[in-house]
């Protein structure tokens, strides 16, 4: 916590405004808004996932749509495809920014327009901060008539060509939970430059409820809605994001330099005009025995790390899901590893980090 959070608690207690409405709702998303500028709207939800959900619903995919999702990424970027009905195609990732291969997604829309089932729409992340490159996907979106939902939810403070992360897609999303780069315990946030998308989007997000003085409901909708209360951590984390993204990039750098001399890393450079917040700092060890054997001195001395993740078409829940792979996050996932990144990590706690990877080396 940056410590304004709890002002805007107790304002939220003293007004009684705790429901999924009020002045911290309204206010967090206009400083989003201001944030992210670009004319971009804001509205702020449950989760990052529910905004996927609630963007995908709102492009109008359905029951027997098959929606493209980029491969190398944390489930939440898939699952809501299977809430809708629709059917995930799994694209992999370039090996320069680990994120959708704009080859690779072409070939998949090819294929898929050939077998008369053209996707509905396209689920692009930038994977640990890093922007994917949205000139080249946004080129196909156009080409092909294929929106794109930009799953920001690590990539708040992130920069694409100057032009902020989550104003790039047809529309964007953000998360908040609580290991991301700000958080508001739960929570996520929709982002669109068409004001009536934003307005139909708060709609589905609160039941869909008609206007009328009873409840009468024309649409399916969903309990979506960010709390008050939530809201106003989220507002007191807009104080201090900045803060936190140098702190994020400071690990990096700091990590960079401090193992760049083992020989035994390579680091994930940006690539000409991005920016990224740094979310993680992600390495690749030169083989599957080397990243064990960190991970697990380090777990041995009670400090996390982890693999990077598993790509969706591998899981077992997405085993009957096309996929156009070659192998670029499967050699991913078996060598790289996410280092302890948190934004209040101590001197202490980085030195201590990087003392335990140098002895595992020896």
């Amino acid at each position: 916590m940056g410590g304004a959070e709890q002002k805007y608690v107790q304002e939220a207690f003293e007004t009684n405004w705790i429901a999924p409405l009020g002045p911290n709702v309204t206010g967090f998303e206009a400083d989003l808004e201001a944030y992210v500028g670009s004319g971009m709207q804001v509205a702020c939800l449950s989760s990052g996932t529910a905004a996927i959900h609630l963007a995908l619903d709102l492009l109008g995919v359905g029951g027997g749509d098959e929606v493209i999702c980029q491969s190398f990424t944390f489930s939440a970027s898939a699952n809501p495809i299977t809430y809708l009905g629709a059917t995930p195609v799994f694209v992999d990732s370039e090996p320069n920014t680990w994120n959708i291969s704009p080859d690779l997604l072409e070939a998949a829309i090819l294929d898929r327009m050939g077998a008369g089932a053209k996707p509905k729409a396209i689920v692009a992340v930038h994977l640990y901060g890093m922007p994917y490159d949205s000139d080249a996907v946004m080129a196909l979106s156009e080409r092909y008539g294929i929106p794109v939902v930009e799953d920001s939810a690590e990539a708040l403070g992130s920069r694409y060509n100057g032009r902020p992360c989550g104003s790039l897609g047809s529309i964007g999303i953000f998360s908040f939970n609580g290991n991301k780069i700000i958080t508001t315990s739960g929570g996520g946030a929709l982002l669109t430059a068409d004001p009536a998308v934003k307005q139909r989007a708060v709609f589905l997000a609160t039941q869909a409820r008609d206007q009328a003085p009873h409840y009468q409901h024309s649409s399916v909708g969903y309990n979506y809605r960010m709390s008050n209360v939530l809201a106003g951590i989220g507002r007191g984390q807009m104080e201090v994001l900045d803060e936190r993204v140098a702190a994020r990039r400071a690990n990096y750098e700091f990590y960079r330099e401090s193992l760049s001399g083992t020989g035994a890393f390579t680091f994930l450079e940006e690539p000409e005009g991005a920016f990224s917040n740094r979310w993680l700092t992600a390495v690749l060890t030169p083989d599957f025995e080397t990243r064990e054997a960190i991970r697990l001195a380090l777990e041995a001395e009670n400090i996390e790390s982890r693999p990077l993740w598993k790509p969706m078409h591998l899981q077992p829940v997405f085993s009957g899901c096309a996929s156009f792979a070659d192998g670029t996050s499967e050699d991913l996932f078996e060598k790289g590893l996410c280092l302890p990144s948190g934004s209040n990590l101590t001197q202490s706690d980085l030195d201590r980090t990087v003392e335990i990877i140098y002895n595992t080396l020896q």
